[in-house]
């Protein structure tokens, strides 16, 4: 719950003699007082050095001195789109000797850099910012005479940093006030605090956040939904996370309870249909505690974002992220949910050390998530489900980009972890666990994950972490079931091995074969085949369709099914790039108003990447930037600038 009544990273100015002497000798205070910590969980001790390995996509040295509680004095200027204050690191050395501290930020402005001895006595210190890197950013290096507990950072966010959307009232659903969220995952939290951002570090959080209008503040912390909104908030997030699921958002927010530990959190007019179209959240939870223990982070509330979102979901812990684009009366897309449920488990709770290792968090929560709506919703939804993220998969894989189809990426080849093949560490992931599930035995499995969860606890681990604990709690259980060679062709070969167990769908099966008439016939009677489609039947029925289809055939789906125009985006980001591919211009007045109102970046890329086929397409794409540029997501404009950087001079296909 919001903490009205919570320590503030404020200090009070009224200070004793002794804070004055010790200001004075600061630069030398004991070794004693700099490496004495507070009493804290066992839990929250970090990980021995070794552990930690190196994560090339952050210049920190955790190896030396790692994070271990963060306190924010923030406030949020909606006019001047920054946030502003401070930023108190506690600190852990097992470099005794350590002098250098060393944080990642990114376009951030600097006032201040002071250590302490005690959170009391404050004394100024030098640092350096170095030159930005266009992916890593600015590497922060703070010089100290002795190793400090404390470090605290003055600072300002820029107006374009890449982990916030700052939006105009007219740029959400009520119109009325301005909205603010942030997006820190993959390496965007150093855009807005600097801070150890990699995952291999885990930190507890406080927090106090003002704002001058009048909004409700959450973050990924113990929000309270019957807290006041007095413009003044606090947060505590007592459960170590790492960097990337720091989180916030301001804005016209309400709540509506699902049940006593869920609820969502919305804009006035969207609470009420989020709440019904997530209705089913409360039985995702007790299935996965049923099979994987129990939940560990108090509440599970959903927030209901524009949809400039860039992403389907985020599982910020307490407080998941969530894009409008999924509601579509239906439930038909509620999939979702149990996916960002499960990271509860697969990511919050045990999370990768390096975004070369995505797949620890991705594809066990892929797994997970379709455990829990085979147990919902039956064996058949779930396949149907598996089999269209496979159909995917075989589509993103191509002969440029073998190097990321393997789901340990080597060092060096992933230098923005923005650009992942998402498929291979969501998909490939999963299919990996389920190739271990029917080898060993869905009981047997199923005990090895709860295992797993229990012993990773509350720790950043890597896939040899990972191959050690499954080797004596797994494999070596079962020597006759699954060969070496077997996991290693799943873990750091290209493609999808032989191994991969298959699975097949009916209702998909039937989906082909209407396909395949209505190919063949091209008549409304054929196509009456498709009467209680779900969604992923659909998608399934679209992503089948040839490269390209003749104007005819399109005008004839459209008269038949009015794909062009369709609310549900998951459809649309197929259909669309199909009239592309097709020349079928009758579609554009609905791409153009489709690309300026989605920002979420698996349904708008395919777009972008069918137009810059094409001269004419370059161009129209570029118009259409050009024009929704200030109503998407910092994250989704550079995506899109990047692929259409990438289109060849003519756009010649």
């Amino acid at each position: 719950m919001a903490m009205n009544d919570a320590r503030s990273p404020r200090r009070s100015s009224r200070r004793p003699v002794w804070h004055w002497v010790a200001l004075a000798i600061l630069a030398g205070w004991t070794a004693t007082a700099a490496t004495t910590p507070p009493v804290q969980n066992p839990a929250l001790t970090p990980p021995a050095p070794e552990a930690r390995g190196r994560d090339e996509h952050s210049h920190a040295q955790p190896d030396r001195v790692a994070i271990r509680h963060l306190a924010l004095d923030l406030a949020v200027d909606f006019d001047r789109r920054v946030l502003s204050g401070t930023a108190t690191l506690d600190l852990t050395w097992t470099d005794p000797a350590g002098t250098e501290l060393v944080l990642d930020t990114r376009d951030l402005v600097l006032r201040s850099v002071e250590a302490s001895p005690d959170g009391i006595a404050w004394a100024a210190v030098p640092f350096e910012l170095a030159p930005a890197d266009p992916i890593l950013g600015s590497r922060l290096t703070i010089r100290l005479s002795r190793p400090a507990p404390r470090v605290r950072i003055g600072y300002s966010t820029s107006p374009g940093a890449s982990g916030l959307q700052w939006l105009t009232p007219a740029m959400t659903l009520g119109r009325r006030l301005p909205f603010l969220f942030s997006q820190s995952q993959p390496i965007h939290a150093r855009s807005w605090v600097p801070l150890q951002d990699t995952p291999s570090v885990r930190f507890t959080y406080e927090a106090r956040i003002t704002t001058t209008t009048d909004v409700r503040v959450l973050m990924s912390a113990d929000n309270d939904p019957g807290a006041p909104r007095n413009r003044d908030y606090r947060f505590r997030m007592p459960q170590p996370i790492p960097s990337y699921l720091l989180a916030i958002a301001a804005g016209d927010l309400v709540f509506q309870a699902i049940t006593p530990r869920i609820g969502i959190w919305a804009e006035p007019a969207m609470v009420s249909r989020a709440a019904h179209e997530f209705a089913d959240a409360g039985r995702m939870m007790d299935t996965a505690e049923r099979l994987y223990g129990p939940y560990r982070w108090e509440r599970y509330d959903l927030l209901i974002l524009p949809p400039s979102f860039p992403y389907g979901g985020m599982e910020n812990p307490r407080l998941t992220f969530v894009s409008p684009t999924v509601i579509t009366g239906d439930r038909s897309l509620v999939s979702l949910v149990a996916h960002e449920l499960a990271h509860s488990w697969s990511g919050n709770l045990v999370t990768f050390s390096s975004n070369r290792d995505m797949w620890l968090n991705e594809g066990f929560t892929t797994y997970v998530e379709g455990r829990i709506i085979e147990e919902l919703y039956g064996r058949e939804w779930a396949d149907m489900e598996r089999l269209t993220a496979r159909q995917e998969l075989k589509s993103e894989f191509t002969d440029a980009n073998r190097a990321l189809q393997s789901l340990v990426i080597a060092p060096g080849a992933l230098p923005d972890p923005d650009r992942h093949l998402t498929a291979t560490v969501y998909t490939k992931g999963a299919w990996f666990l389920q190739f271990l599930e029917e080898r060993i035995g869905r009981q047997d499995f199923d005990a090895f994950l709860r295992g797993y969860f229990d012993h990773f606890a509350f720790q950043s681990i890597s896939t040899p972490q990972f191959l050690a604990y499954a080797r004596t709690h797994l494999l070596e259980r079962h020597p006759d079931q699954v060969r070496a060679t077997e996991v290693d062709a799943w873990l750091y070969q290209p493609g999808v091995p032989d191994t991969a167990p298959a699975t097949e769908s009916p209702r998909l099966q039937a989906v082909d074969a209407a396909r395949t008439r209505w190919l063949a016939e091209g008549t409304p009677h054929a196509a009456s085949l498709t009467t209680g489609w779900s969604s992923q039947e659909w998608l399934h029925f679209l992503a089948g369709m040839p490269e390209t289809l003749t104007a005819a055939q399109l005008r004839a789906l459209d008269a038949r099914f009015h794909f062009t125009g369709t609310s549900n985006v998951e459809i649309a980001h197929v259909w669309y790039p199909l009239t592309i591919r097709s020349g079928y211009l009758g579609a554009r007045p609905a791409i153009t108003e489709y690309l300026s109102r989605v920002g979420r970046r698996r349904m708008v890329l395919p777009l972008y990447r069918a137009l810059a086929r094409t001269p004419d397409g370059l161009a129209f794409a570029r118009e259409v930037l050009a024009s929704s540029r200030d109503n998407l997501h910092p994250i989704t404009v550079k995506s899109i600038e990047t692929v259409l950087a990438a289109a060849p001079a003519s756009g010649a296909r």
